[in-house]
């Protein structure tokens, strides 16, 4: 599903295939899981909601410190 996107890996994605991709347009982030299947789904969510995603604290997972 690239329709012209130009995909973005995440910096924190390395060589054993946890991919993380974006594909930013003026009106939708697309979120992609590249990993297994890089033309499988994608979340789509607006430009606001993933800036208060980059921008919100970062949380210990439940269990850990």
């Amino acid at each position: 599903m690239s329709n012209g996107m130009t995909w973005l890996k995440s910096s924190y994605s390395v060589g054993e295939g946890e991919c993380l991709e974006m594909a930013p347009t003026p009106t939708t982030i697309h979120i992609r899981d590249s990993k297994l299947n890089p033309t499988g789904p994608t979340l789509q969510i607006s430009p606001t909601t993933w800036t208060a995603f980059l921008s919100a604290p970062a949380r210990p997972a439940p269990g850990r410190a």
